[in-house]
């Protein structure tokens, strides 16, 4: 691996073929996370925090997404290619004091830790002062051609719309990866002769080949035969091809790993998500960000678990929604219950269908079987909150707490008005709308009293 080395990540592009708008097409998700995300994320373990991006547009939107890199951001306010994009970083690069650099798209979500660690090795060997990465994918592409003479050596890259067969000969299978390793002092020399004399007007960094061929410095290509996962992304359609071939990759991870996948094929796990050995879960389901399962558990179908803590023994039914909460051991939750952030189900509590809570705690033992919404409550242990029951937690200005202390009785139909506090082993009967606070072991009722009148013939 090449010591004294940075990496520079070209994300400044519009990607006009994602038909995202204004977005950047590097800010396209793949199983909750941007593409852009991915790059880093493959770069840190060999880089570390010598990461840097270049952007342009959108970029006020990409250091929103990723405020922990804006320091190492450079921006390029016009976006002429990627050999310009190269010379707008590169006084900053040359700053840093390191002799080589390795340039990646911001497009390639499926680039992996290991082929980087395979360039730097063989630039390291080589002594080259170009090293880049080369596939031979099936079918149509636009990527740059590779140009070998008869013995094998590189001569150059041909991007594919300047590509001509009466010039350059048959078309080859192989083509370049877009990810490169410099030798900064022998390439600093070679920037100013990039030039644009190609049908889209823009400088290329893939010139540097032919330029360093010319200038006897040493180019090495490194063949990765159909590596998939070098391939860029640059439509809604290959969006998607990415995604599910990542989706394919970590739910078979899981799965070797000893976590009970059933229908794994309707299965979405994020790249963030630790499953442990033991959970169960069946497809269709979706388990997003940095989402824990943890043995035992079980997912039934059509269930959405987003950021969320589940402990062993806990049940999460058909149809349920889970954000940012934490259910804890022995918990069943649904089915069709929605637990927004800040919910807390300790152990052996209960949610049914049909309920919806938001930061709340429901205690040990209790539960809320259908019907019932609650938000910004604390709720304690041995609780039940009959059917149809609502906190009501906000005045049409702020939110306000409502808490249960253990052991208590919520009738159905009841409404509790925050901020109210129900006593322990205290009981409120159905269809009572509370205001004031409850003393312990008391009733409280607040209905109408009941009349009969005889209905006319």
């Amino acid at each position: 691996m090449l010591e004294n080395s940075c990496a520079l990540v070209l994300a400044a592009g519009k990607g006009t073929r994602m038909h995202s708008g204004d977005r950047p097409k590097v800010l396209a998700e793949l199983l909750g996370r941007p593409m852009l995300w991915y790059v880093h994320r493959a770069l840190a373990p060999v880089f570390e925090d010598r990461v840097h991006t270049v952007v342009g547009h959108g970029a006020d939107l990409v250091a929103a997404a990723f405020p922990e890199h804006k320091d190492r951001f450079i921006h390029q306010a016009e976006q002429l290619g990627t050999g310009h994009a190269l010379q707008v970083a590169w006084p900053r690069l040359k700053a840093l004091g390191l002799r080589y650099v390795v340039v990646v798209n911001g497009d390639t979500p499926l680039l992996d830790t290991a082929s980087v660690e395979k360039l730097t090795e063989r630039a390291a060997s080589s002594g080259a002062a170009v090293t880049f990465l080369t596939i031979s994918p099936e079918g149509e592409n636009a990527y740059g051609r590779v140009l070998r003479d008869e013995s094998g050596a590189v001569l150059g890259i041909v991007e594919k719309r300047d590509f001509d067969q009466s010039k350059h000969g048959p078309e080859p299978r192989e083509v370049n990866a877009g990810i490169y390793c410099l030798d900064m002092e022998r390439v600093a020399p070679l920037l100013d002769w990039l030039g644009n004399s190609n049908k889209a007007r823009e400088y290329y960094i893939t010139d540097l080949v032919e330029l360093a061929m010319a200038d006897q410095e040493g180019v090495e290509a490194v063949e990765c035969g159909s590596d998939e996962g070098l391939m860029g992304v640059n439509t809604p359609a290959e969006l998607v091809l990415a995604e599910e071939r990542l989706r394919e990759s970590i739910v078979a991870g899981h799965a070797a790993s000893g976590a009970l996948i059933r229908n794994p094929a309707a299965c979405r796990i994020g790249p963030e998500a630790t499953i442990a050995p033991g959970a169960d879960i069946t497809g269709p389901c979706e388990i997003t960000g940095q989402a824990v399962l943890a043995r035992s558990c079980r997912v039934e179908p059509f269930c959405h678990v987003i950021e969320s803590w589940l402990a062993e023994g806990s049940l999460v039914r058909s149809f349920s929604h889970l954000e940012q909460a934490e259910v804890g051991p022995g918990c069943v939750v649904g089915p069709y219950a929605r637990l927004r952030t800040g919910s807390v189900l300790e152990e052996k509590a209960k949610v049914g269908n049909f309920v919806e809570m938001k930061k709340a705690v429901l205690g040990k033992g209790s539960k809320a079987s259908h019907l019932t919404y609650l938000g910004d409550a604390e709720i304690g242990a041995g609780v039940n909150i009959g059917a149809g029951t609502i906190t009501c937690n906000y005045d049409g200005r702020n939110k306000h707490r409502t808490v249960i202390r253990d052991g208590a009785f919520i009738g159905s139909n009841t409404a509790l008005v925050a901020p109210v506090e129900i006593g322990a082993d205290a009981l409120v009967g159905a269809g009572s709308t509370i205001t004031k606070n409850v003393s312990p072991g008391h009733l409280a009722v607040t209905r109408a009293k009941q009349a009969e009148v005889r209905k006319r013939k």
